[in-house]
């Protein structure tokens, strides 16, 4: 296991009336929406190619979750900014922690640990199956 070198990459929502239940609180869904949005922006901005580019050149489909933990601390309403803070918590062979903050300037709204893999598809074509984490992407995300 490597422990993160703390690189964060902040990814902006605008809260929709849509995003909202008939109380016009955000709905919990789309924050798994919103954070899973954020983990491939993640990515991206750290200098990962696409992952319809990675299973090209290296077989890398993307990075499935396995596992999450969130808790929620505060509501968010139509018209709020959110700002989702993403980072790697921990790297893994195969795995790693994702961790997301999610604030309303100084508010904190919500909180979420992630396990992802790193996936290929199985030689018998039947599936996915983690692979280890390249370690040129580990380089650009720490």
């Amino acid at each position: 296991m490597t422990a993160s070198t703390g690189r964060t990459v902040i990814y902006t929502v605008r809260v929709e009336f849509g995003d909202c239940d008939p109380a016009r609180i955000v709905w919990f869904p789309n924050f798994f929406r919103w954070i899973d949005a954020a983990s491939r922006h993640f990515f991206l901005q750290c200098g990962v190619p696409p992952w319809h580019e990675t299973e090209k050149t290296m077989g890398l489909i993307g990075t499935p979750l396995v596992d999450t933990h969130a808790k929620f601390v505060k509501t968010a309403s139509y018209g709020d900014t959110l700002d989702i803070h993403t980072s790697v918590a921990e790297w893994r062979d195969k795995s790693y922690v994702q961790r997301y903050r999610i604030m309303r300037g100084e508010d904190l709204i919500m909180e979420c640990d992630e396990v992802r893999i790193f996936a290929a598809h199985r030689e018998d074509g039947k599936g996915i199956r983690a692979i280890p984490i390249p370690a040129d992407i580990k380089a650009l995300c720490s």
